[in-house]
């Protein structure tokens, strides 16, 4: 999927918002600035937050619950995790069972962490445009193919 300008990234959020459900957990990977945390507002958006997301980058962890948004979402950015144990400390997988989990960076922890994951990798091209492709478990499988 290209994403060719800010607007498309947000529209795929808010396409995401529509098909998430509680215990789903959404990993945006990429660089600096290829639109992670767009897709995240663009969901959040579309889940009913009226203002603003902020990037998580030094909360670590963003939590929103109703009446807020529709359904509780923790917004996670693991930019800042070192070394991988240090998840644990964060109570994700407990929190999991509730909401919808929506992590930045999930790779800062390895690909194993959350093997049922939407894994969203963003690659930013040459002309500024943004290559996303979809690593799709089979929970998502049915879900996927309406975006």
């Amino acid at each position: 999927m290209i994403l060719q300008a800010p607007a498309d990234s947000l529209a795929l959020g808010a396409r995401l918002a529509a098909l998430a459900r509680p215990g789903d957990v959404i990993a945006l990977s990429g660089p600096l600035g290829a639109g992670k945390t767009s897709i995240a507002r663009g969901l959040l958006s579309a889940l009913g937050l009226q203002v603003e997301a902020p990037s998580p980058s030094y909360a670590i962890v963003q939590p929103y619950e109703p009446p807020e948004i529709r359904i509780p979402v923790l917004h996670v950015d693991l930019y800042r995790i070192e070394h991988p144990e240090e998840i644990e400390e964060l109570g994700l997988d407990e929190a999991r069972g509730d909401g919808l989990l929506v992590v930045e960076w999930p790779e800062r922890i390895g690909e194993t962490m959350w093997r049922d994951a939407l894994w969203l990798t963003l690659v930013v091209m040459p002309d500024g445009a943004r290559a996303l492709t979809a690593r799709v478990p089979e929970a998502w499988k049915e879900r996927w193919s309406s975006t």
